[in-house]
């Protein structure tokens, strides 16, 4: 009997774990970090590009698509009005249900900027005033609601590019940084919205950085980055930090990086080793973080200028990180970087690569450009080797993440999201 227990729970896990991967749930797909299961990629495609299977129309924005069961998730906005979460049948395109709210306000970058996250009946949106939704995909209206800048005291002035969160599922939880004078990063209970936890302000100012999990000694870290004060010699009180996920308690800081301007989130490179890029000089810097007793130590293994990223973070794959590294102050194109920090190659401007989503799937690389095209690319240390391209989007800041389930390549422009089918 305790055997047929035991086979049947292995299996119900191992469905779980096959509907999660078939989703893409959140940012950076199911395992947040940019990487698909899909198999089957076609490895050329016609000169016009993979097969549009449908299009829909926008409004401007940068927040990426959510995929969960055959519904398409996506916080649409209008400047003047407020924030529409917007759920698409995926096979056809079709809007099912939308749901919107008040919230009425301009700046720099108009549209949404985050994705939306959907756990079980749930999905969790963040606009950029700050407004937290958790809709009910039952009952199409919310089941709770925050606002995680003024309920932490964030005041009137919002930051210049407004909230920049993408809600975090970590078992019960849901996880945000408000970066306040009063909580760094929060946890609600993820069914209820009741604050299970706030962590302790963190050195330096808002960014736009979304916290993450990295594996630290075999326990899960919760990174999250700050924005400095000031700029070059003068940039300070920037950090990088580790909280432990389930109490918000701050397990250790590292005070070397002094990013003004931080958007994209710390990658886990293995081996209790973290990886945080950004732009405006930044770069990249490689951590190593050790368990000493019941202490951790972070310690810094190497610095460098000539990879970083602006908007999303560098995709790891065979030992190689890959991102797009067009920022303000330099245009390197599409960047290969070694784990130990040796610049491998760079396009330039041949082609150019300015801030695009990127997703690995079949050992191949589906890339946006930041602009028009769409790129396939077979990723390693040799050089730059495309297998095909086409322009899909019209011209603009086509940044937003991507998108990849059963086949289907979902991407966003600023007038529209698209379907393209990329896999046999």
């Amino acid at each position: 009997m305790k055997n047929t227990l035991k086979l049947v729970t292995i299996l119900v896990a191992l469905s779980a774990t096959a509907v999660a991967a078939a989703d893409w749930p959140w940012l950076y797909g199911p395992r947040r970090n940019h990487t698909s299961d899909q198999k089957g990629l076609l490895r050329t495609w016609p000169q016009e590009g993979p097969k549009v299977l449908w299009t829909v129309p926008m409004g401007a924005g940068f927040g990426g698509p959510a995929i969960s069961g055959g519904n398409v998730y996506l916080l649409d906005r209008d400047e003047k009005v407020g924030d529409t979460l917007r759920v698409l049948d995926l096979a056809s395109g079709k809007e099912l249900w939308t749901f919107a709210y008040d919230a009425a306000g301009s700046f720099m970058f108009a549209g949404s900027r985050t994705m939306p996250t959907v756990d079980g009946e749930l999905v969790y949106t963040v606009g950029p005033m700050g407004d937290l939704h958790a809709i009910s995909t039952k009952t199409r209206k919310p089941a709770w609601r925050k606002n995680i800048w003024k309920d932490f005291g964030g005041g009137a002035q919002l930051p210049q590019w407004a909230i920049v969160q993408n809600p975090l599922i970590y078992g019960d939880l849901l996880i945000v940084a408000p970066q306040t004078s009063e909580a760094g990063v929060v946890a609600y209970d993820k069914l209820t919205g009741v604050l299970k936890w706030k962590s302790a302000p963190l050195s330096g100012i808002p960014g736009y950085v979304t916290p993450s999990i990295v594996k630290v000694a075999g326990e899960d870290h919760l990174v999250m980055s700050t924005a400095a004060v000031g700029r070059g010699r003068n940039a300070r009180d920037g950090s990088v930090n580790g909280l432990d996920p389930r109490s918000g308690k701050v397990l250790w800081t590292y005070s070397g990086w002094q990013c003004i301007i931080p958007v994209p989130q710390a990658v886990d490179a293995g081996d209790g080793r973290v990886l945080i890029t950004g732009a405006y000089g930044a770069g990249t810097v490689m951590l190593k973080v050790d368990k000493k007793g019941d202490a951790y130590a972070v310690s810094e293994l190497f610095k460098n200028p000539d990879f970083g990223a602006h908007t999303q973070p560098p995709v790891l794959h065979d030992g190689h990180f890959y991102s797009h590294y067009t920022i303000n102050e330099r245009s390197d194109g599409l960047v290969a970087m070694s784990m130990d920090g040796q610049v491998k190659w760079k396009t330039d401007q041949q082609p150019p690569f300015v801030r695009g989503g990127s997703i690995l799937a079949d050992g191949l690389l589906l890339m946006t450009d930041g602009n028009t095209k769409l790129y396939l690319v077979e990723p390693g240390p040799a050089g730059f080797k495309p297998l095909a391209s086409a322009v899909i989007l019209a011209p603009g800041d086509n940044w937003a993440p991507l998108a990849l389930v059963d086949g289907k390549l979902l991407v966003r422009g600023q007038k529209e999201l698209k379907a393209l089918q990329v896999a046999k």
